[in-house]
């Protein structure tokens, strides 16, 4: 029933003065509760903007135009943790279940972004011998780059740096394009590869008894797979250590995402191992990392201060009464509310002790703002750190204080995410009365202990290296094979 009261309530088309009363509502829970709303761009500007977009609100929509009218004003704040979620068709349990049951239809490929257009550059299951480095023109002959120029407008980071957008881009596109289509069964591709024009026909398959027992398989959470943070939506660890030369001089560490699931343990395991080993060198790779626990990245530093240090600077609220607009009852069935209800008393407290005033501004009290020691198998040896565009939030948090500390040689791309910090933490999670969209709004502004650049962009790395496309396809790692050419030549330049 609520599958079917949601979905009906998507086709309704919305009067302008209801349409009208949602920007006003969106704008004042952001003003109410965004610490650093005017950081990237005026009051004047922005309210400019809020009120031109109304003007241009004169015909009904649905809650989906409406989406695509509003947002975009919304990434002109420059805040990339802050938009809207997209009003999309919901499923019922047994649509689920019959999609369980087959395999993804844009899902098995790999994607590239460059300017207004979309490449495949990946297709492990060879579905119909589809070659990486092929262009999409058109889906359902609509053209691809129609998508990609209103998609694009939906996408921010945090400030001025322009190289987050096409990583998330490739990796949200047909996230938006399943909202605006829904889940089909079919669709039919305009290609063209070296020149040569071809269509192809992509179905919904139904997966083969071997598959079903592989994805039984996956889902069973080994040890390995909870230390690692084990991904069965594309079979794939979320963290990975490995040595990259016989000796173990140098040691990897890949981190897709800051979860913190497990994560101390796999810290402690993997810089034990390293210590034993006596590796001279760390990589650390976070390259599309899209961020996530400070409490994660404030254990991986501890690996790598020679001495005690603090990660973050007080995190700023705008009021005391912030963080209790979190809606703690959000998404609760009658059990959870009640159960709930006997909690919340618990929350309130937490909360409340937890915000404090200094020089007239409020701040929430956090772990990784209070100094922090050296864990005792820290590594003391060079690190380099690989970054890139996809690099975001905590993964920028991390990076700017590893710069800042002069501890790390950064490789690669200008960070996705902002030099000086950012606004996420937790959110007020809010819904628009009439549209019902939800706006989730960060409530603390989190940033690194550093010297602030005031740039506006992102972590410029100490060497630019940028990854071609045909790069990607030839499994080429440009980015890497500087890293291991850097220490080969100080390798043998000791040895002199």
């Amino acid at each position: 029933m609520s599958v079917r009261k949601h979905n009906e309530q998507q086709k309704v088309c919305l009067s302008p003065e209801k349409l009208k009363e949602d920007v006003d509502f969106a704008y004042s829970k952001i003003k109410e509760t965004h610490p650093q709303l005017y950081w990237y761009i005026s009051k004047k500007d922005l309210d400019y903007k809020f009120d031109s977009l109304k003007q241009t609100i004169n015909e009904p929509l649905t809650p989906l135009q409406f989406y695509f009218k509003l947002q975009p004003v919304i990434a002109n704040i420059r805040e990339g943790h802050l938009s809207l979620r997209i009003p999309s068709k919901r499923i019922s349990k047994k649509e689920i279940k019959a999609l369980e049951g087959k395999k993804g239809m844009f899902s098995r490929f790999e994607y590239y972004v460059k300017d207004d257009r979309l490449f495949i550059i990946g297709n492990k299951d060879s579905i119909q011998d589809i070659k990486p480095g092929t262009e999409i023109i058109t889906i359902d002959q609509v053209p691809v780059s129609d998508y990609i120029r209103r998609y694009e407008k939906l996408i921010s980071s945090d400030g001025f740096n322009t190289t987050f957008q096409p990583y998330y881009l490739k990796d949200v596109f047909f996230n938006y394009y399943v909202a605006e289509k829904g889940f089909e069964d079919k669709a039919t591709l305009e290609t063209v590869y070296n020149g040569e024009k071809k269509t192809y026909q992509l179905t919904r398959e139904s997966k083969s008894e071997n598959d079903l027992k592989q994805d039984k398989e996956n889902k069973k959470r080994t040890q390995e797979k909870k230390v690692n943070d084990y991904i069965a939506f594309n079979n794939s660890y979320n963290r990975n250590f490995k040595f990259l030369d016989q000796d173990s001089t140098i040691a990897y560490i890949k981190v897709k995402s800051f979860s913190s699931d497990y994560s101390a343990r796999f810290y402690k395991e993997t810089f034990k191992k390293i210590k034993n080993a006596q590796s001279s060198y760390l990589i650390i790779d976070i390259r599309n990392n899209y961020g996530g626990s400070l409490e994660e990245i404030n254990n991986l530093y501890s690996y790598l201060s020679p001495k005690p240090y603090t990660l973050i600077k007080p995190s700023q609220v705008i009021s005391k009464s912030s963080p209790l607009k979190t809606n703690y009852f959000r998404k609760s069935n009658p059990l959870q509310y009640i159960l709930r209800t006997f909690t919340y008393p618990t929350f309130f407290f937490a909360q409340t002790f937890s915000t404090y005033k200094k020089d007239g501004k409020f701040y929430y009290k956090n772990r990784s703002d209070r100094e922090s020691k050296p864990k005792k198998d820290a590594f003391n040896g060079k690190v380099y750190v690989l970054i890139n565009g996809g690099s975001f939030s905590a993964s920028s948090i991390i990076t700017a204080k590893l710069k800042n500390d002069k501890r790390v040689v950064l490789v690669g791309e200008e960070t996705g995410g902002a030099n000086d910090g950012t606004v996420a933490g937790f959110y007020s999670y809010q819904t628009l009365p009439n549209s019902k969209i939800d706006l989730p709004v960060g409530v603390l502004l989190v940033q690194p202990n550093i010297t602030f650049t005031h740039t506006k962009k992102g972590v410029v790395p100490d060497v630019t290296i940028t990854e071609t496309m045909q790069d990607i396809i030839d499994k080429k790692d440009p980015q890497m094979d500087w890293v291991m050419k850097a220490i080969k030549k100080e390798e043998t330049a000791n040895q002199k």
